[in-house]
């Protein structure tokens, strides 16, 4: 405050037009007078003047559609150092007006047609890194100058910036004083004058009838938005019996790499265990296209992408000691075509679908049957063709097999490349319902809906062997070949 004690104090609300002194000389002036906006203004400071004046005498404001809203904008900037010059993002940050009214309506077959700007240009670029979030600014101003010299551009301050986006978020800077002290603004001059001034939210505290009828009204409005999105969603949801477990397969053969031959395809198909069943439409085996590969690091890459979907549904039996239920098995065979239309198989190999839902990534490595000898090796090079298998279920354990011990002396095989595949897996089932301390608690599927917890154990121990194979042979392979060869004579 000055030394007169001069006080003003001031109740406004938001975007009203306070006039200041120098507004109000300007605007008296028809011939100043060129926007339609100052127009408006000279008209509401005659309807003012003849109202007896302005109440405020210091204290005005600057609107969202004053030029000084704009101009205060374009000048803000982003470093207070003489020697650094702000960026182009930065330039067009401070200057661009993020206002909803100067936002034009797009037409929508203009929105339609240019959906992708298929050569954008570098100004283009640049451009579309603005934000332009819509934003409505006040200014609460103050005019400092001396007693009885008001109007002078030079004195007036900023006393209080708000800002409202479309999202409904209010910015006040600065904050509502509160239980702080006063803010301080130090005048240049010879008198040093000190102006103190606080901020307070005097608005009106909604009454306890409107805030229920507000909520009346959200609530309305949500259970109207609730029910569109039902009607579009619809209904017709097949729900599982209990004992009963849905699996959907969104699989996709991403790629096949480190094999001999070019031009690769694979051929799969899904063998269900006991207890398993699928839809009569749904289709257990499909091929993909012909592939050829490209280099890659040292392998040669095939990529399919091929994607298929599974459907199948695990029904629930007595649970005994002598049967353990099965998960499905996905096996594959990659083969190779050359322009001679001669096939070779490339390898075989197998998967089991995962019991777990979410995202798996599984690379799945493969092997072929060979022969001793150079003959056959001959025969696969010039004429195609090689060992194949005639049940492919012998990759694992075959669907014929009824004894107790399964030998494989004498059958040789080579590694070749590996396969990767991208599976998404969703389970639908009754039991996910439940939501006892218990049920919550089990991790397996099997153990959700039928209490198969050994199955469940037995899987989880012949993933960590893998998981733990895998690991020793990667880390035999990168150790030097004479220390393998010490270690072992020295075993």
């Amino acid at each position: 405050r000055p030394s007169g004690e001069e006080e003003e104090e001031a109740e406004v609300q938001w975007q009203e037009k306070l006039f200041s002194q120098f507004e109000v000389d300007l605007y008296q002036n028809a011939s100043a007078c060129q926007t339609p906006l100052d127009r408006q203004y000279h008209e509401d400071i005659l309807k003012l003047e003849k109202a007896g004046g302005r109440k405020n005498c210091r204290i005005f404001t600057y609107t969202d559609h004053d030029r000084f809203t704009n101009l205060e904008e374009h000048c803000q900037k982003v470093t207070d150092s003489d020697h650094e010059v702000p960026s182009y993002l930065a330039e067009r940050m401070a200057n661009v007006r993020r206002r909803r009214q100067d936002r034009k309506p797009v037409e929508s077959s203009s929105l339609k047609s240019k959906i992708i700007t298929w050569e954008p240009s570098e100004e283009f670029i640049k451009n579309n890194h603005v934000i332009n979030t819509p934003v409505q600014t006040m200014y609460i101003m103050g005019d400092l100058g001396p007693y009885g010299k008001l109007g002078r551009r030079e004195y007036e301050h900023i006393l209080c910036t708000i800002k409202v986006d479309s999202n409904g978020v209010i910015t006040v800077k600065p904050d509502f004083t509160g239980s702080k002290g006063p803010y301080r603004i130090e005048l240049d001059g010879e008198k040093r004058e000190v102006w103190k001034y606080t901020i307070e939210n005097v608005s009106v505290q909604v009454q306890p009838e409107e805030e229920e009828r507000e909520q009346r009204m959200f609530r309305d409005l949500y259970g109207r938005h609730k029910e569109y999105l039902s009607g579009l969603v619809g209904s017709e949801f097949e729900m599982t019996l209990p004992g009963t477990l849905r699996l959907f397969v969104n699989g996709e053969i991403v790629s096949a790499q480190g094999y001999e031959y070019d031009n690769l395809y694979v051929h799969f198909f899904v063998e269900l265990p006991d207890q398993w069943s699928s839809p009569a439409f749904q289709q257990l085996s499909g091929v993909t296209q012909t592939c050829a590969t490209k280099t890659v690091g040292s392998e040669n890459v095939a990529y399919f992408c091929y994607l298929f979907t599974l459907e199948m549904f695990f029904t629930q039996a007595d649970e005994s000691e002598d049967s353990l239920p099965q998960w499905p098995v996905l096996y594959f065979e990659v083969l190779s075509l050359d322009s001679w239309q001669r096939y070779r198989v490339e390898g075989y190999g197998s998967l089991v679908l995962p019991a777990s839902p979410g995202l798996h990534v599984l690379t799945i490595p493969t092997w072929r049957p060979v022969e001793l000898g150079t003959v056959a090796e001959l025969r696969r090079f010039f004429i195609g063709g090689s060992l194949e298998l005639e049940d492919l279920t012998y990759v694992r354990i075959p669907s014929t097999f009824k004894g107790e011990r399964l030998s494989r002396l004498g059958f040789r095989t080579e590694a070749t490349g590996s396969v990767t595949f991208r599976l998404h897996c969703l389970q639908q089932s009754k039991a996910f319902l439940e939501s006892s301390a218990l049920r919550q608690r089990m991790q397996s599927v099997l153990d959700r809906i039928g209490g198969f917890s050994q199955q469940s154990s037995v899987y989880s121990v012949l993933e960590a062997f893998q998981r733990a194979r895998r690991r020793m042979q990667e880390a035999r392979e990168s150790l030097p070949q004479d220390l393998i060869s010490t270690s072992a004579s020295t075993v």
